[in-house]
């Protein structure tokens, strides 16, 4: 068996980490350089030679459509996602993907997984250089975005696999800032995580508790945007840049070009001082013979990015909301991720939670030690210290009318499993579709599609069949889904594999949907499920106006049955569900006299013949 680490995979840096054995404390491995940052940067050469870290990011500067950086913002997307993203890349998408995106690196193609696997790769050779002990390192815990959706954490997998990692765990990067900062010797207390990285921002609120056994860490809800980062920041600079640039000189900057990533990181290099100090100057070549200069104070930085960061406090507010918690109720504040240096971030957290947020440890490094605490406590069989994560979003199917039944709700503990009973709706039905989905709407089409499978059933009457559905999240929030028929014994089960198509607009903004279409949806809701009831119902008593003994009822009753089945029909055409459920319960008061008539007759068929000792 091989060494087993922590690895955070970052937007802009990712670090591998280990736990000392000698001091018993978490500690990042540095790369040749002595860094421990790694740069989230892959570069193909002219020879077709890979070139990652620090090396490639040179590249950027001479050879900028072989090199790909923020990688971590295309894992899980498809070409459709990421529109508004390739205007600001300067690599190029090959315009034959569909669902799963590749990217055109000089003359080789490669999707978002396999540059991930190239940053992994690289960091799993400085620890076994590391270690210098002939150990090989096999094994992995990974770190992502608490917010990250089903389809991102297998594409973070299958960068591990691809790397030749068994991933053991991925873990939410702010519950691994936590296990960082040893919070469990506080001993009890409600934590907020404000992560605020490269590429992503996370916000969760976790619960410590301490026990006689030891520490459970319980993450009591997140929230996040899996599209807001520091490279917001970068841009929101650059776009005042170019204009600049653009009026001074009339020059519009190619994104393919050297002089705009030259710009570029220039302008990283004076938000990096503007954390520190009151004014950084930026000074970049345009061409031979003319050079842009300018200075920018830390007072207009802020005002420059004062909506980028208050864009990171509507998730804050609703993680709050979903554990029932209010922000003078947090014990501690801990901020992770590069951009938390900055000084407007700070305040703004500091000012909304009323308390100084906790900084001591690198917000570069935190998320990586505590990666590595955790792959310890999976290597070793620590029983002291228990994780409880969660799930980000609700899972369920789609039901009759278009209607989602969730099954495991979101900020359910995982691993975590559920299950609901259904039946068919038609008769005769020789198959069920199961249609997976994720997210917070009551309507199937407002949610993300995850997978659809058949379940074949045997032809009978509607509601005659038993399918019980089961849902099973992983400790990686990966999902398994199983159809059983308890009738017949027929089963089907899938592990969700979505493609990387989809869409993160949609996920990042599931949860500000639900509120503000909350009471649309659960109208229309009401009014499919009244109107699938009203269908039932007609069907039933349509079958039972067939039957020969229905001649029974006078012609009075038939006549109030025929008016109460054509009330019912025109409510059904309208959308108001109450006006249904009302012609509902007429139609089953037309039709009691009817009900009892056929329920008598069937009684007497099945007891026919029979004595009483046989009853």
């Amino acid at each position: 068996m091989g060494r087993t680490v922590g690895i955070d995979l970052g937007t802009t840096y990712s670090l591998i980490a280990y736990l000392d054995p000698q001091t018993g404390a978490p500690k990042c491995i540095p790369g040749p350089s002595g860094s421990t940052l790694c740069p989230s940067v892959v570069s193909v050469d002219m020879d077709g030679r890979i070139l990652v870290g620090e090396p490639a990011r040179e590249r950027l500067l001479t050879i900028p459509d072989r090199t790909i950086y923020s990688v971590k913002r295309l894992m899980g997307c498809g070409v459709a996602d990421i529109q508004d993203e390739l205007t600001r890349f300067p690599f190029r998408i090959d315009e034959k993907s569909s669902n799963v995106i590749r990217v055109r690196l000089g003359d080789k193609l490669f999707t978002p997984p396999e540059i991930s696997a190239y940053i992994l790769r690289e960091l799993k050779s400085w620890a076994e250089k590391y270690f210098d002990d002939n150990d090989t390192v096999d094994r992995a815990v990974i770190t992502v975005p608490a917010y990250f959706n089903d389809a991102q954490r297998q594409a973070t997998k299958d960068a591990g696999r691809l790397a030749g990692l068994e991933v053991l765990r991925l873990v939410n990067e702010p519950t691994a800032a936590a296990l960082a900062y040893g919070l469990h010797k506080q001993k009890r207390g409600h934590v907020a995580v404000y992560d605020f990285g490269g590429g992503t921002f996370d916000i969760s609120i976790l619960k410590l508790i301490s026990t006689t056994e030891g520490d459970i860490y319980q993450v009591l809800s997140t929230n996040g945007d899996t599209h807001l980062g520091g490279d917001d920041i970068d841009n929101a600079l650059m776009d005042v840049a170019r204009g600049e640039i653009h009026m001074q000189f009339g020059v519009e900057l190619d994104l393919h070009g050297e002089a705009v990533q030259e710009l570029r990181r220039a302008l990283i290099r004076a938000k990096h001082e503007l954390s520190s100090s009151e004014k950084a100057t930026v000074k970049c070549r345009i061409s031979p013979t003319q050079t842009y200069s300018r200075e920018f104070t830390r007072a207009e930085f802020e005002n420059l990015i004062d909506p980028i960061v208050a864009r990171t406090m509507a998730p804050v507010k609703l993680a709050l909301a979903d554990a029932k918690l209010a922000p003078k109720e947090m014990d501690e504040v801990v901020l992770v991720g590069g951009s938390t240096r900055i000084p407007l971030v700070r305040k703004t957290v500091g000012d909304y939670f009323e308390r100084p947020p906790h900084c001591e440890l690198n917000p570069d490094e935190v998320v990586a030690l505590g990666a590595a605490v955790q792959a310890d406590i999976l290597e070793s069989g620590v029983k002291t210290m228990l994780l409880l994560d969660v799930t980000p979003l609700s899972l369920g199917i789609e039901t009759m009318g278009g209607v989602v039944a969730k099954i495991i709700p979101r900020n359910s503990t995982i691993p975590a499993s559920a299950q609901e009973m259904f039946t068919t709706g038609v008769e005769n039905q020789t198959g069920i579709d199961v249609h997976v989905l994720q997210g917070e709407r009551e309507l199937a089409k407002d949610c993300r599609s995850l997978a659809r499978f058949q379940l074949k059933v045997p032809p009978g009457p509607a509601g005659l069949a038993r399918i019980e559905v089961k849902f099973l999240i992983d400790a990686n929030g990966i999902l398994q889904v199983a159809a059983k028929d308890l009738r017949s014994g027929g089963e089907h089960s899938i592990e969700v594999q979505p493609s990387y198509g989809l869409s993160d607009a949609e996920v990042e903004h599931m949860l500000e949907e639900s509120i503000e279409f909350a009471e649309q949806d659960f109208a229309e809701r009401q009014l499919i499920e009244a109107r699938t009831e009203a269908e039932a119902i007609l069907t039933a008593t349509e079958k039972a106006f067939r039957d020969p003994r229905s001649s029974e009822i006078s012609a009075a009753e038939r006549r109030s049955i025929e008016n109460s089945i054509a009330a019912l029909r025109s409510a059904m055409a309208g959308t108001d569900y109450k006006l249904v459920r009302q012609r509902i319960d007429e139609l089953n008061q037309a039709t009691t006299n009817l009900a009892e008539i056929l329920m008598n007759s069937a009684l007497q068929t099945a007891l026919e013949g029979k004595r009483l000792d046989d009853v």
